[in-house]
């Protein structure tokens, strides 16, 4: 896989590059920036042996030392770069959010397939070792009355945008928020292991802007209710609970790490802890399922993939939307 990076922030700098270091199956052959950015680009680039800088995207999708991009860039444009490069027939890494709305993601699947591309959407704790063992555990906790989530976590932004300075984590017009930001890890976990809600309802606290800064999103399943809980205004250890006839499971930590989990059956006082990763660093894990995919054209894998981000993607709308917060798509 030749990939090219789209974007310099924090999600490059101290996600993807550092992980894609762990995975020789990948070379990292270009990295792409807008103008302003391309000193940071050019810092990246000489630190990780990186061949080519590019400000122009049409430039980098013409080249024949690309055939993957990686879309680390502000949420909003998640959609516009990843159709760019579709239709340059470069295949796509996207970083969470998958995009804006669920339109957006059909889009961009049915693009995908109609060309026979490769889609993949980088939510990390869908491919490591411990989120394939919680679902082999999930029968055995009988039937499922209870699913609780929290990802909690102070925002670095958080107190510039008290002060009125509105970054892009927590403007609507580059369609930030706790929803999309940080509880989207909850959905994911949760749509991941049991699939999309019959209901959804979101109850957020809303900044003067009118964007989420946390909130609460509630999921009606037939047999019981899924409660997610993201917050960038404040801080909590993050966990997942699911609650069974004859057991419990949690998971430790935040769930976009999902460094570990417990187990205790039959309301027993022994409880099993499970710790499967393989790598610290939390973004390597899906960086190789997605080398591995490719190179033994496991399309089905791929496509099993986009079911669960359209599926994710529908409910986040459906939340954000029956809490009236308006993003810029919205009015396009």
């Amino acid at each position: 896989m030749k990939l090219a990076i789209l974007g310099t922030g924090s999600i490059v700098k101290e996600g993807a590059l550092p992980a894609l270091s762990h995975v020789p199956e990948i070379k990292i052959t270009a990295i792409f920036s807008r103008p302003h950015s391309k000193e940071t680009a050019e810092q990246l680039a000489e630190r990780y042996a990186i061949p080519a800088v590019y400000t122009d995207y049409d430039e980098l999708l013409r080249s024949p030392e690309v055939d993957f991009v990686y879309v680390g860039l502000v949420n909003s444009v998640h959609y516009e770069y990843a159709k760019r490069a579709l239709l340059a027939g470069k295949n796509v890494i996207m970083e969470k959010p998958f995009a804006s709305t669920a339109d957006e993601v059909r889009e961009l699947v049915d693009l995908t397939l109609g060309k026979h591309l490769y889609l993949f959407e980088a939510v990390t704790l869908l491919h490591m070792p411990n989120f394939a063992a919680i679902k082999e555990m999930l029968p055995k906790l009988g039937n499922i009355r209870a699913v609780t989530a929290n990802y909690s976590q102070y925002s670095s932004r958080y107190d510039r945008y008290l002060k009125g300075e509105v970054l892009p984590a927590f403007d609507p017009e580059c369609s930030g928020g706790a929803l999309y930001d940080i509880n989207i890890y909850n959905l994911n976990c949760i749509i991941g292991l049991f699939g999309a809600p019959d209901e959804v309802s979101y109850h957020p606290h809303r900044g003067f802007n009118g964007i989420d800064t946390s909130g609460t999103v509630f999921m009606k399943y037939p047999e019981f209710t899924a409660a997610a809980l993201g917050a960038k205004d404040s801080d909590s250890p993050g966990f997942v609970t699911i609650q069974g006839e004859k057991g419990w499971l949690r998971v430790l930590g935040a769930p976009n790490e999902l460094k570990a989990f417990e187990v205790s059956l039959h309301g027993g006082e022994t409880v099993t802890r499970y710790k499967l990763n393989r790598y610290s660093h939390r973004m390597v894990h899906e960086f190789q399922e997605f080398a591995r995919m490719y190179q033994t054209a496991d399309y089905e894998g791929m496509k099993a993939g986009l079911k669960v981000s359209l599926a994710v993607m529908e409910t986040a709308e459906k939340a954000r939307k029956s809490a009236g917060i308006v993003f810029g798509c919205d009015r396009k």
